[in-house]
């Protein structure tokens, strides 16, 4: 008789995705139905995606989901959250996305501490509209709309979400993690978790950013990007938690 050892999660439709090989949004996605499952919230869980690559996580996701306008996925979740306070809230949004045209929502949400968790998967890039600059697009990183490379001169630094976001008040944890390689995806698993945990708890505002490769996007076969993830992203947006509550703090 085999031992089952590997299943798919209950929140996790048994589908194939239209991800590219070697994207990260694939594993995310599994690590929030497995954090699903684990809290047995699946029936107060509301998801809210806007455009980007995974505009169609609710192909993926068995919960309910809303789709958002570009950049607007919190003020969606906040609406939401307000007005059902016993439901638990996720956006799942992309660099382009939260970083650039939804900056103010992200921004006020956090500072409002909202008690919502936030998914931010930033690959440096925009994926889903050709590959052009992002705001988390690094120095020398060459784009669609930058083919020489990212200048600072030109073009600015890479927006470091997660350091901007702990310094505000209304921000309960705020983690990078990444999920180039499994032991990468573990550690992302348990922030993840901690984020959900903090929201069951009534505690406020957490928010997950996610390195995750764009083998696509990057020009670049999946393996090396993964190692791509580790030598140049990571030192641009180094890993680990940013903020956590005074209760957690050692």
């Amino acid at each position: 008789m085999m031992k089952v050892v590997f299943e798919r999660p209950k929140s996790m439709f048994p589908v194939p995705t239209h991800y590219c090989p070697g994207c990260g949004h694939g594993i995310v996605h599994r690590l929030l139905a497995e954090v699903i499952d684990e809290f047995g919230i699946r029936e107060r869980v509301i998801g809210v995606a806007p455009v980007g690559c995974a505009v169609l996580i609710y192909n993926y996701i068995n919960c309910d989901m809303y789709e958002a306008a570009h950049g607007r996925a919190p003020a969606i979740a906040t609406g939401c959250k307000r007005v059902h306070p016993d439901l638990i809230l996720f956006t799942y949004q992309g660099d382009g996305d939260l970083a650039s045209i939804g900056t103010a929502e992200i921004i006020h949400a956090a500072n409002r501490g909202e008690n919502i968790t936030v998914l931010f998967l930033n690959n440096a890039i925009y994926g889903m509209t050709g590959g052009q600059m992002a705001p988390t697009t690094i120095l020398g990183q060459r784009t669609t709309t930058c083919p020489l490379g990212r200048s600072p001169k030109r073009d600015g630094y890479p927006i470091r979400i997660a350091e901007m976001l702990a310094t505000l008040e209304g921000a309960t944890y705020i983690a990078r993690v990444a999920v180039h390689n499994p032991r990468a995806i573990i550690a992302a698993k348990k922030a993840l978790k901690k984020a959900f945990e903090f929201q069951i708890n009534g505690l406020g505002f957490s928010l997950v950013e996610f390195l995750s490769p764009c083998p696509t996007g990057w020009g670049m076969p999946p393996a090396e990007a993964t190692k791509w993830v580790e030598e140049n992203m990571i030192p641009t947006f180094p890993l680990g938690e940013f903020k956590v509550p005074k209760s957690e703090k050692g």
